[in-house]
This record gives structure tokens, C-alpha cells and sequence, in this order.
């Protein structure tokens, strides 16, 4: 792999997860974790997303089907924020989470709706009173 890759990769990640979680979890790195941050920054997010084949929208909705498929919660939810940030509509996520409940189970569909609601009403919290 490569620096240029790193940097591709922070870049994105920054713009799809936030750059105050990165920055946090780069900045948390210790000397055990430190090359698994640079790894998912550069494998992940720079030789993965920053791909042409797929838009970051179509990589979001995919994220959330195998995350919920795989019972990964905290990564469940932090990609459902950054399936908002590449524009994906409530419509899409729910659609995509039907998907998800037909072929992984029910029981991912439920935790994968439980989970939406929660980031869903930790959004709306969050944006300002209009």
C-alpha cells in the first residue's frame, strides 16, 4: 500500500464518518492499535471507497446490509450516519434493511430497524431548532 493511499483514505473517511470520530480515534491510537487505524485508513477507506465502481451512496447502503448481517452494531450505526452524509434517504435505508431482513433473518432486520431509530432520533436531536 501506499501514503498516497493513507491520504485518499483519510479523506474520505473523514467526509463519510465525520472527522471529529476519525481525528478521536486516530488521536486514542496507542502503540497496539496505531498500524490498525493506519490499515483501515489506508486499506478500507483508500484502496476500497475510493474506487470508482460505486458510488460512496451505493458502498453506504452496502455497508448496512452486511453490517447488519454480521451483527456489528457500533459499526452499524456509524455507517448508517454516514449513509445520511452521502445523501441516502430515510426511504433507501428502510428499503435496504428490508433487503437485509429477507436474506440475513428477521432477527438482523429487527436489531438493523432498532438500530436506525436510534441514530435516526440522535440525529434529529442534534440538528438545530428551526
Amino acid at each position: 500500500m501506499s501514503e498516497e493511499l493513507y491520504e485518499a483514505g483519510l479523506a474520505i473517511r473523514r467526509e463519510v464518518v465525520g472527522a471529529e470520530y476519525v481525528d478521536a480515534a486516530l488521536a486514542n491510537a496507542d502503540d497496539f492499535s496505531r498500524d490498525f487505524q493506519h490499515l483501515v485508513t489506508e486499506y478500507c477507506w483508500g484502496a476500497g471507497w475510493s474506487r470508482d465502481g460505486l458510488s460512496r451512496r451505493d458502498r453506504s447502503l452496502l455497508n448496512l446490509a452486511m453490517l447488519g448481517a454480521l451483527n456489528r452494531p457500533a459499526e452499524f450505526k456509524l455507517h448508517l450516519r454516514g449513509a445520511l452524509r452521502n445523501g441516502c434517504t430515510k426511504d433507501e435505508i428502510r428499503e435496504t434493511l428490508m433487503q437485509l431482513a429477507i436474506y440475513a433473518g428477521i432477527p438482523a432486520g429487527v436489531e438493523a430497524f432498532r438500530l436506525a431509530r436510534e441514530v435516526f432520533d440522535a440525529v434529529e436531536a442534534e440538528e438545530p431548532a428551526s
